[in-house]
Parts: structure tokens; C-alpha cells; sequence
């Protein structure tokens, strides 16, 4: 995530921003030029002096506190923006708990669909791909006519409501042993599996994934039950980021992918304030790093990883100073910086890739 400044006053923004603090413009998200920018309101028309006086509407959503994100003025045109016209189902929002849980929940989409757009991945709904379009269901317990379980589904991703609740959150991470779990963790995991099967699927990457991950055509139900009732490997550290990526091939790939998005959005944001880590453990300076480049942009996963490295420390170190856990309670082996780096190159392979 970039750090956005106010065009008006140069004041420091947050990505939800709809009003700048300091001189009270309305804001909006642009993202074809990935700008907040400060708006004025001509004749019920919202005009961007910073954009050339370019005129915008908001996202149908933000009548809900749910968006604000901006789409170019057009009478009769589509009344969503790039990321909320992929939503197929919403809760009952006359509930205040739903409204408030999917506000949340859009909130953490929105960072997804950022680093989508800045990587430049290919992103159709459902209506222009009825096959592989991209879609989300966010579904109440109590509507749902059988418990809801998150996961992804031939493009179709399912969250449930309950996971924007902190308390529940903190609850199904504990009876799960995870070391982390969040909104924004979810989107980022399971729009790995959707991507698996537009980027890779039986096309030509899937000997290239093979190797790297296995072979996805283990049979998926048996080997999450063998997963559940056995656990991981006793030293699975050594090969997957998470003790749920041994599970199968598939879900080695989507945790990977996860952490890639985690890794390159924090960098950026990082990058953003000019951040340097200077520790003088010893005269090696292991974890010394000047982050000052875009890593949505960077060729080579090795100088992502190296500023990652000692940023993570930092992360860590900084919560445990005020008595939270560890921001980011991974380890990166060899092997699994060579999967990152493997998600790096079939994301910059892709033709329309960065």
C-alpha cells in the first residue's frame, strides 16, 4: 500500500479515507490513476480539480459507508466500482451487526483489489466470464441454510459473515492452532485459488507448478482429511510457509500466493516512508535494509526478500514492545522463498503481468 497525500492541503491520508481531517475535502479512490483524490461538488456533479476537473461519482456502496471508491461520471452507466461489481451476495443490511461486519469486510476487499490492480491481474466478473469470472458471497449464519465455511469455489469466493467479528475471529483461530488469521488474509488465500486456475490450471505452467508444489491431482477431500486427523509433518517448516500449505498442493500455492500479496503490499508501504532498518547486530549488519523501491514493480524476488527480512524483525519486535503477538509468525526457508519467487515470475510472465 502506497502513502496517499491530499492534493489540496498535502495532508496524510489512509486508504478509507472519505474526508481529508485537515482541510475537510471529500475524498475518493481512483483506481486507474491509484489516487485519493479531493473532490468538490458543482451542480450535484463531483469534480477532481487535481484530475483536470474530471468529474466522478461515488460507488453505489458508499450510500452504505461501505465504499469510496470513485467511477467516471455516466449517466445510466454501471453504479459500481472495479472492486464492488464482483460482489454477487451481501447480507441483509436492515441488520446493524451485518452492516457493520460488511463494512469490515469490504474495507479488507478493497486492499485485495489494490494489490490486484497494481500487479495487473486479470480480473472478470461473473457476468463477462460466466465460467472463471471473479465473485464473492458474504453470507450470514443465519440466512444460510447450513453453516458457512470460507473458502473459494470455481472463482466464486465465500466469507463468512462471523470472520469480521474479532472475538469469533480470535476463536476459530485458536480451535485451529493458527498462528494468524484475518479478513485480509483470507481474500489474499483464496483469491490464490482462483488465480491457480486462470494462471496455471492444465495449461502450460502446470509442469513448471508441479515441480515447485506437487502434483495437484492427489485426491483434494481425502488429503484435507488426512491433514485434520494427522496434522503436518513434524518438520514441515522447512518447506511451506504454513502447517496448512502441506495439506495439498493447492493449498501450498494459495497460502504462498497470500504471503506473497503480504510481503509485497507491506514493502510498498514501507518503501512509502522511507524506511531504514539499521540494527548493528555485528559487523554483518544481517538485518540492515533501505526500502526505497516499488515491489510491485521489481524483477528479481531476492531483492524483495532481502528488505522483507529484516522489515519482519522489525514488525515483530515493535508488537512484542507493546505487549501484542508477532506481526508476521513466519519463517522464510530457502524453499519457500523459491515458491515466492516462483508466484513472482508466473505473476510477471502473464501478459498483461505489472
Amino acid at each position: 500500500m502506497k502513502l496517499f497525500r491530499c492534493d489540496n492541503c498535502g495532508h496524510a491520508l489512509y486508504f478509507e479515507n472519505v474526508a481529508c481531517e485537515h482541510c475537510g475535502r471529500t475524498l475518493g479512490y481512483e483506481p486507474d490513476s491509484n489516487r485519493l483524490l479531493s473532490l468538490v461538488e458543482t451542480d450535484g456533479v463531483l469534480n477532481a480539480p487535481a484530475a483536470d476537473g474530471a468529474a466522478y461519482v461515488f460507488c453505489a456502496n458508499s450510500a452504505h459507508g461501505a465504499c469510496n471508491w470513485l467511477l467516471p461520471y455516466n449517466p445510466g452507466g454501471d453504479p459500481f466500482c472495479r472492486a464492488c461489481r464482483h460482489n454477487e451476495t451481501v447480507p441483509p443490511l436492515d441488520d446493524a451487526e451485518n452492516l457493520s461486519r460488511w463494512q469490515t469486510i469490504e474495507r479488507a476487499k478493497k486492499r485485495l483489489f489494490y494489490s490486484l490492480l497494481r500487479l495487473n491481474l486479470p480480473l472478470e466478473t461473473r457476468n463477462e466470464n460466466p465460467e472463471h469470472g471473479l465473485s464473492f458471497r458474504f453470507l450470514a449464519e443465519d440466512v444460510a441454510p447450513n453453516p458457512v465455511m470460507t473458502g473459494h469455489d470455481n472463482g466464486v469466493i465465500t466469507i463468512a459473515l462471523k470472520e469480521a467479528d474479532d472475538a469469533e475471529r480470535e476463536y476459530r483461530r485458536t480451535q485451529l492452532n493458527e498462528p494468524y488469521r484475518t479478513l485480509l488474509g483470507h481474500f489474499r488465500h483464496e483469491v490464490g485459488h482462483h488465480y491457480w486456475d486462470i494462471l496455471i490450471g492444465s495449461g502450460p505452467e502446470q509442469a513448471g507448478f508441479r515441480a515447485m508444489f506437487g502434483d495437484e491431482s492427489a485426491d483434494y477431500g481425502a488429503a484435507l482429511q488426512r491433514h485434520y486427523a494427522e496434522g503436518a509433518p513434524a518438520d514441515w517448516q522447512s518447506g511451506y510457509i504454513s502447517s496448512y500449505a502441506t495439506a495439498h498442493p493447492w493449498e501450498d500455492f494459495a497460502e504462498t500466493w497470500a504471503h506473497y500479496l503480504h510481503i509485497v503490499d507491506t514493502v510498498e508501504m514501507a518503501s512509502a516512508y522511507g524506511l531504514r532498518v539499521r540494527p548493528g547486530i555485528d559487523q554483518r549488519h544481517e538485518l540492515t535494509a533501505a526500502i526505497d523501491f516499488d515491489p510491485y514493480t521489481r524483477g528479481d524476488i531476492s531483492d524483495l526478500i532481502d528488505q522483507w527480512i529484516p522489515l519482519a524483525s522489525l514488525l515483530n519486535n515493535l508488537n512484542r514492545a507493546i505487549g501484542q503477538p508477532d506481526a508476521y509468525p513466519f519463517v522464510l526457508t530457502p524453499q519457500v522463498i523459491e515458491k515466492l519467487g516462483y508466484i513472482h515470475g508466473l505473476i510477471a510472465r502473464h501478459p498483461a503481468g505489472r
